[in-house]
């Protein structure tokens, strides 16, 4: 959960969104260090008394400006080309949950069982209890067993939307007439927060997304009493 002030990302609840922490650590060093060089670079020409007026061309740092830059691109392609692949890849998901989105609400549908959907809507201020977060509650939460593969089908009834768990390292496009996939494994219990993450109309800022991993035994309660409601 993100707290004022907070400067970085929230705390990883995935293994995806693990390897984004660590990728943009890296990527963050490679960058300080670029900046550290060319400040130096940039004081040590500002402030010399001297110079060379015979110097014309140089191979050697020619050669050098371009194949170091070379090395640092592949530096900063190679994970993110992995961390890609990893964000593709979806192997025997233990349960499909379709999420699709309204002006301005979301439905989630659990396509195992034959009849568990349900539509989620933001909790007004008025009712919210004591410790519950404004503008990011709702009032039916995406329940999901933790440590499981989950796969989300998204897509949209009316206009552009974006389905994002930023703990959870997911964002995914919702478009009319478009199923996307995406899929993560909660890797604790916890409640996650998410919002619409494309602006999609006067209330864009009112459809929060809320998962909640739970263990499975807690999961399979919850999915039979959803059912007896039903």
């Amino acid at each position: 959960m993100a707290h004022p002030s907070q400067l970085g990302f929230q705390d990883a609840a995935s293994p995806v969104m693990e390897e984004l922490l660590h990728f943009h650590d890296h990527a963050l060093m490679i960058v300080f260090l670029i900046s550290t060089l060319v400040l130096y670079i940039i004081v040590a020409m500002v402030s010399t008394k001297l110079t060379n007026k015979y110097i014309l061309d140089s191979q050697e740092i020619e050669v050098i400006w371009t194949i170091l830059p070379a090395f640092i691109l592949i530096l900063i392609a190679l994970p993110s080309l992995r961390i890609l692949y990893l964000m593709d890849e979806i192997n025997d998901p233990h349960l499909t949950i379709k999420a699709m989105g309204h002006q301005w609400y979301w439905s989630y549908e659990y396509t195992d069982y034959e009849d568990l959907g349900f539509d989620s809507y933001m909790l007004p201020t008025q009712d919210l209890a004591p410790g519950q977060f404004r503008l990011l509650e709702a009032d039916h939460r995406m329940v999901i067993p933790v440590e499981s593969p989950i796969r989300v089908l998204v897509s949209a009834e009316d206009v552009l939307h974006s389905w994002a768990v930023p703990s959870l390292g997911v964002k995914m496009d919702a478009v009319p007439g478009r199923l996307n996939q995406t899929a993560f494994i909660a890797s604790r219990p916890g409640v996650f927060y998410g919002q619409c993450s494309e602006i999609c109309g006067a209330n864009h800022s009112f459809m929060p997304i809320v998962v909640e991993a739970v263990p499975l035994q807690y999961f399979e309660k919850w999915s039979s009493l959803m059912l007896e409601d039903t």
